[in-house]
């Protein structure tokens, strides 16, 4: 354990809570991460897993009702209010009678400015502004996991367009200090969102999400402790870049931006295209034949070698089996795609809506 990490004052039952555990020291001649301290795996990373899930609903939390929520609610309700201005103004013009100075006068009390909202105002209003900030919350995390994640990518030898480089000098253990923070608090990430699936409204794609999730998480697992951690860390990056973009736009779309909802949704649509349907692709050819003709050592736990028939061909179904989720999701986008096309507006058929 790491317990010379701590504070001194901290039980040494905490010290796995708040520190990376397992530290070891760096290899020889490490191709990434010349500088960073390296670390072992291990059941007691599952100690940091969890003070993640609690300090992320606490900042999902906060950023939600002290921030995205009273901006949400301040220009929806400025919104409604210069709305119901207009309509005062045109009901007056329509409406208006001239008096003996020249000056319109009311015919009816349509012309007079509602200071109140109605009931199915409010509740619209209200429903709106908790949309707002749910998806905010998902754009901060997935933006800044995604810097976070691509800073990783950047300095691991490892490339998209050239894939045979994350099966070459296999296994890639002991892990670097920022690669193995990345796959901890991405763990926590999904397991925190299964959490809130659980915990509210169902939605109509619950299904489609929790398989999704406990396939993620199952798949960053079994890649964690086998020593796959390269190809997952470029599987979740291809993965984040794209869902930093949904969320903006539902955003937009909840406090009435409709023309930047269309244009943020056509750039998601593109950029899930490219990163999940062409590029992610790609790493799965090279799971499937890369990886057996580059991994050569067998089944050796004691050493870090994870590598058997059986458990490699797991892992590379588990993705194949989230790719075809992907294209389930992607043609309900499309249908969307369609409807911005047409001129009636995106709306995404995969969440907005409760049963």
């Amino acid at each position: 354990m790491n317990a010379h990490h701590a504070l001194e004052w901290l039980p040494s039952y905490l010290v796995p809570f708040v520190s990376l555990s397992y530290p070891t020291p760096p290899p020889v001649n490490p191709d990434s991460f010349h500088h960073s301290a390296y670390y072992k795996t291990g059941v007691l990373d599952g100690c940091f897993i969890i003070t993640c899930i609690a300090v992320m609903a606490v900042l999902r939390d906060v950023v939600r009702i002290f921030v995205l929520e009273p901006f949400a609610r301040w220009k929806l309700t400025r919104a409604w209010k210069r709305s119901n201005s207009c309509h005062v103004q045109q009901n007056g013009n329509k409406n208006g009678i001239t008096n003996g100075n020249g000056h319109a006068g009311h015919a009816n009390n349509d012309s007079k400015p509602k200071s109140v909202m109605s009931a199915r105002e409010s509740r619209k209003i209200h429903r709106s502004v908790l949309r707002f900030a749910e998806q905010g919350w998902s754009a901060i995390y997935y933006t800044l996991q995604w810097l976070f994640g691509f800073y990783v990518h950047r300095n691991l030898p490892t490339q998209a367009l050239k894939p045979t480089e994350l099966w070459l000098n296999y296994p890639h253990s002991p892990l670097a200090g920022p690669l193995k923070l990345y796959y901890l608090t991405q763990t926590a990430f999904y397991l925190h969102q299964i959490l809130i699936l659980n915990a509210e409204a169902r939605r109509k794609d619950h299904v489609q999400m929790m398989t999704h999730h406990v396939l993620t998480i199952f798949l960053m697992v079994m890649s964690y402790f086998c020593n796959f951690t390269r190809i997952g860390c470029l599987i979740m990056v291809l993965m984040d870049w794209n869902d930093i973009f949904l969320p903006i736009a539902k955003m937009f779309r909840y406090i009435g931006l409709y023309t930047l909802c269309d244009i943020t949704f056509t750039w998601f649509l593109l950029s899930w295209f490219v990163a999940r349907h062409v590029l992610f692709v790609i790493v799965i050819k090279s799971a499937w034949f890369d990886g057996p003709r580059l991994i050569s050592v067998g089944w050796v736990p004691e050493l870090g070698y994870y590598y058997s028939e059986r458990t490699y061909n797991t892992f590379v179904y588990l993705l194949v089996a989230l790719q075809i989720i992907q294209i389930v999701w992607f043609w309900m986008i499309c249908r969307v795609a369609w409807r911005v096309i047409s001129g009636q507006g995106a709306s995404d058929d995969r969440s907005d809506d409760e049963r």
